[in-house]
C-alpha cells in the first residue's frame, strides 16, 4: 500500500486525505453546509514547563561509568529511532526484530488497514448507486385471464434487463459528517498504532536494561557469597583458636545464608525478565534469545529533548488517540442531528422487455421512470431524540478523556525530568557510598585477620558492603530507564520516521 494512503500529520501539519483523487472532493463536500458542531481541535494547554520550580540545566556527575552529567535541551525533538543513542548494536537489533515479529504490532498495522478501507467504503454514501439487472423468466398464464402478450403467446419467455441509479441527497449533511467520522477513526487508529510501537520499544529497551541490571545484580551477589563464605572459614577458624566465640560463628554463618538467600529472588526476576523479552521479540519462552547486553556496553545520551507542553501534544500517541477520538465524537452528534431530519431521496430506471433478447431495446419495448422522494420522521418512541443526546453526552465524555490524556501526559514528562535529576544524585551518593564501604571491608578483613578488631565490626562492614554494591547497579539501571522513560514521554519521536514502523 503506497505510503500517502496511511499518511498521518506530522506535528504542526493539517491532516492529509488517503488519497488525492479524493483529497479536492472531500474538501468541498466536508465545507459544504452539515449540521452539528463543526470540530476544531482544543486548544494547547496554558503552561510553559513541567514543574513548579524550574529544572536545572544539567544533572549532576558521578564517577562511574552511567554517571555522566545529563543537560536539558528545550524545544529539541527525540529521533524517531531514539533506542540507537544508547549506541548498543544489540539492543538496536533486537528493537528491530521485535518491530518485525511483535504479534501485537501485526494486530496494529491491520487495525489501521481496516480503519482505512472503512474509510473508503464510507465514501460509496456520497455517490449515486447504479445496478444493472438482468432476468430472464418462463410463464404461462391462465386461460381464463386475457394473453399478457401482444402477440397472444402461451406460454411465453420474457427477458428483462434494467439499468436503475439512486442516488440519496445529503441535504443535512449526515453522510458527511458519518465519512467525517470514519476519516477520524483512521486518526485514531493511526495513533493507537502508534502506541503500541512506542509501547513495544521502550517496554523492550526498559526489559533489556531490567535484564542487564539483574544480571549484574547476580554477579555481585554471587561475589557476595563467595566473599561471606571465605570469612566464614576465617571465623571457624579462628573460633577454633579459642579467638572468637561460638556466638560469632552463627552471625557470620546468619549472614552467609542472608547472601544466599538474595540469590533466588534475583535469580527468578532474571527468569522472567528472559521471558518477557522473549515475548516482545515475537518468540516462545523456550526459544533462543537474541543477544543480550551489559551495562556496560551502553553509553548514557548527554543531551536528553524536552518538548515544550504546546508541543507535547502534537506529539504524544495517546493524547492525538484522544483528540481523534473526541473528532469521532464531535462527527456522531452531527449524524444523529441529521437523522431526526428529513431525508431525500432520487431514483431513475430504464430498460426494456422482450420474449427475444434481440428485440429488449426495440421501439415499443424500452420503459423508463424517475421517481422522488422525501421522508421525515414522526414518530420512533423517542429513540432519535435519545440517540442524539447520548451522542452529545459520548462527547462530553471524549472531551473529559482528552483532557485527562493531557493532564496525564504533563504529568509523565513531569516525572521523568524529576527522576533524571534525583537519579543522578542517587548515583553520585551510591558510587561514593561503594566506594567507601568496599575500602572499609578490605582494611576490616585485614584487621580481622591480625586480631586487631573484633568480628561484629566485619559483620557490619560485610552488610554495608552487601548493601552498596547491589545499590549502585541499580541506580546505575535506573539512569538508563528514566531517559528511555524520557524518551517515551515525549512521544518517542514517531513524526521523524517515514512510516509507522514498517506499516505500509
Amino acid at each position: 500500500m503506497a505510503r500517502d494512503l496511511l499518511h498521518s500529520p506530522r506535528p504542526g501539519e493539517a491532516a492529509a486525505y488517503p488519497r488525492a483523487a479524493l483529497t479536492g472532493s472531500a474538501a468541498l463536500l466536508l465545507a459544504a453546509c452539515a449540521v452539528g458542531p463543526n470540530f476544531q481541535p482544543p486548544a494547547p494547554p496554558a503552561v510553559n514547563r513541567y514543574t513548579p520550580d524550574p529544572m536545572s540545566a544539567s544533572t549532576n556527575k558521578a564517577a562511574v561509568a552511567g554517571g555522566e552529567s545529563q543537560s536539558f535541551v528545550e524545544g529539541a525533538s527525540v529521533a524517531g529511532d531514539w533506542w540507537t543513542w544508547f549506541r548498543s548494536p544489540t539492543l538496536t537489533a533486537v528493537v528491530t526484530q521485535a518491530l518485525k515479529a511483535n504479534p501485537d504490532m501485526a494486530a496494529a498495522r491491520a487495525g489501521l488497514r481496516a480503519a482505512h478501507e472503512t474509510y473508503l467504503a464510507q465514501w460509496g454514501a456520497l455517490l449515486p448507486s447504479a445496478e444493472a439487472n438482468y432476468n430472464v423468466a418462463r410463464q404461462q398464464a391462465s386461460a381464463t385471464l386475457a394473453p399478457p402478450l401482444a402477440s397472444n403467446s402461451n406460454p411465453f419467455t420474457l427477458q428483462t434487463a434494467t439499468v436503475s441509479v439512486a442516488y440519496a441527497a445529503d441535504v443535512f449533511g449526515g453522510v458527511r459528517r458519518q465519512t467525517e467520522a470514519t476519516r477520524a477513526q483512521v486518526d485514531l487508529a493511526r495513533y493507537q498504532a502508534e502506541a503500541t510501537y512506542l509501547t513495544l520499544t521502550s517496554n523492550l529497551v526498559l526489559a533489556e536494561f531490567q535484564e542487564a541490571s539483574l544480571r549484574a545484580q547476580i554477579d555481585a551477589t554471587s561475589q557476595i557469597i563467595s566473599s561471606a563464605e571465605a570469612v566464614m572459614k576465617i571465623t571457624v577458624r579462628q573460633h577454633d583458636l579459642g579467638q572468637l566465640s561460638g556466638a560469632d560463628v552463627l552471625a557470620q554463618a546468619a549472614l552467609l545464608a542472608q547472601a544466599r538467600q538474595t540469590l533466588p529472588p534475583l535469580q527468578k526476576q532474571w527468569a522472567q525478565q528472559r521471558d518477557l523479552i522473549a515475548d516482545l521479540t515475537g518468540h516462545a519462552p523456550s526459544d533462543a534469545l537474541p543477544g543480550l547486553l551489559d551495562l556496560e556496553s551502553l553509553s548514557l545520551p548527554t543531551e536528553l529533548p524536552v518538548s515544550l507542553p504546546a508541543q507535547l501534544v502534537e506529539q504524544r500517541p495517546d493524547v492525538l488517540a484522544a483528540r481523534a477520538n473526541l473528532h469521532v465524537a464531535s462527527a456522531e452528534v452531527g449524524v444523529a442531528i441529521a437523522n431526526r431530519l428529513p431525508s431525500f431521496q432520487l431514483s431513475a430506471n430504464v430498460g426494456g422487455a422482450a420474449t427475444n433478447i434481440a428485440n429488449l431495446f426495440a421501439n415499443g419495448n424500452s420503459f423508463w421512470s424517475l421517481a422522488a422522494g422525501v421522508t421525515q420522521p414522526i414518530f420512533q418512541g423517542g429513540a432519535l431524540l435519545h440517540r442524539q443526546r447520548a451522542a452529545e453526552a459520548s462527547l462530553d465524555q471524549a472531551k473529559a478523556q482528552y483532557r485527562s490524556a493531557v493532564l496525564g501526559a504533563l504529568q509523565n514528562v513531569a516525572d521523568c525530568l524529576q527522576a533524571l535529576d534525583f537519579d543522578a544524585s542517587a548515583l553520585s551518593a551510591a558510587s561514593a557510598a561503594s566506594d567507601s564501604a568496599g575500602r572499609s571491608l578490605t582494611i576490616g578483613r585485614r584487621q580481622l585477620e591480625l586480631g586487631q578488631i573484633g568480628f561484629v565490626a566485619v559483620l557490619n562492614a560485610e552488610q554495608t558492603d552487601q548493601q552498596a554494591r547491589i545499590a549502585l547497579i541499580q541506580t546505575r539501571a535506573a539512569r538508563y530507564a528514566d531517559t528511555v522513560a524520557l524518551f517515551a514521554a515525549l512521544g518517542g519521536g514517531w513524526w521523524a520516521r517515514n512510516d509507522l514502523g514498517g506499516v505500509r
